[in-house]
């Protein structure tokens, strides 16, 4: 699956040049072009998937797995001192690219800006919670 209107897809068909850290049969990862820090990463699948809700299981799995391992390797080589993992679904929600993909942003201590989703916290009643809690309930 591919769209030839997605820069993601040009990216992993080669048309766009990118600085691949990692690559396999169903993902690539690469810097961003805009990063947060020094090391900020792009997860992206290889087939199109809008955003986390069209991604089958069996990639949101894998997904995981190779954020996971980019993450220790950042760990490890990069010397920081934790990981944001950030994953954007619809324009209200900062997505910018129409690509599921997970953004893997190592931090560090000196860091000038910690925020990344840049969120205020709401306070909600026990009534209002009970509402919300039986809507999303499986």
């Amino acid at each position: 699956m591919r769209d030839d209107k997605c820069i993601f897809c040009k990216i992993i068909a080669g048309e766009i040049p990118s600085n691949t850290i990692y690559e396999d049969d169903d993902f690539k990862a690469m810097l961003d072009i805009d990063p947060a820090t020094k090391g900020h990463t792009l997860i992206i699948p290889k087939n199109h998937y809008a955003n986390l809700m069209e991604l089958d299981d069996e990639a949101a799995s894998k997904a995981l797995l190779v954020a996971k391992k980019i993450a220790t390797k950042m760990m490890g080589s990069l010397g920081c001192d934790g990981i944001n993992m950030a994953q954007n679904n619809g324009i209200v929600a900062g997505q910018t690219v129409n690509h599921f993909h997970i953004h893997l942003i190592p931090r560090y201590k000196n860091d000038k800006d910690k925020t990344i989703c840049g969120w205020s916290h709401q306070s909600f009643t026990a009534d209002e919670m009970a509402e919300i809690k039986n809507t999303l309930s499986f």
